[in-house]
């Protein structure tokens, strides 16, 4: 089964329509292959709509005091998810490593005192980023500049893209 869908999908990636054409010209503009472009999007897709309601949320109650606790579980669920990329491969072959997994998120969820977020973010996450604040305003700034760069390049591509794709048609 999941051979026939991995099929299936690779087969819709190499369809002439106008999602793959965006899609074959950032492979050729990145080096990175649309399939993993594709993918990394569809998760991306599916984090933001689980998560942003969640902060959205937050963001309305009428008790401000919880949006501290909030930015702070994100600061460090941000952290988490970051080491996860890279030990996910490793730590999942651990029995129970997903029930750890949740257990430890909901702890850094927790509305008490010994609260998981608040623990880390003052004893490991706050000290870290004081240590390397400058250097990360700096890659920051610089990234931002990158970013705005291949996002304008990317639009126009796609513009370009589009009048090419329309006239074609």
């Amino acid at each position: 089964m999941f051979a026939q869908l991995h099929n299936r999908y690779e087969a819709f990636l190499n369809e002439n329509n106008f999602v793959t054409d965006l899609l074959a010209t950032m492979e050729e503009k990145t080096g990175v292959q649309r399939k993993y472009i594709a993918s990394g999007e569809g998760l991306n897709l599916i984090h933001h709509l689980s998560c942003h309601p969640i902060r959205i949320k937050a963001i309305e109650s009428k008790k401000k005091d919880d949006d501290t606790q909030w930015l702070t579980y994100w600061v460090v669920y941000g952290f988490f998810s970051v080491t996860e990329a890279f030990s996910d491969i490793f730590l999942s072959w651990f029995p129970f490593y997903y029930a750890g997994k949740c257990l430890f998120l909901l702890w850094c969820m927790a509305p008490v005192t010994w609260n998981g977020s608040a623990i880390l973010y003052s004893r490991v996450v706050r000290p870290v980023f004081l240590r390397h604040q400058a250097t990360l305003d700096s890659v920051v700034n610089n990234l931002s500049d990158k970013a705005k760069n291949m996002a304008d390049t990317v639009t126009k591509e796609a513009v370009n893209l589009a009048l090419n794709h329309d006239k074609n048609q």
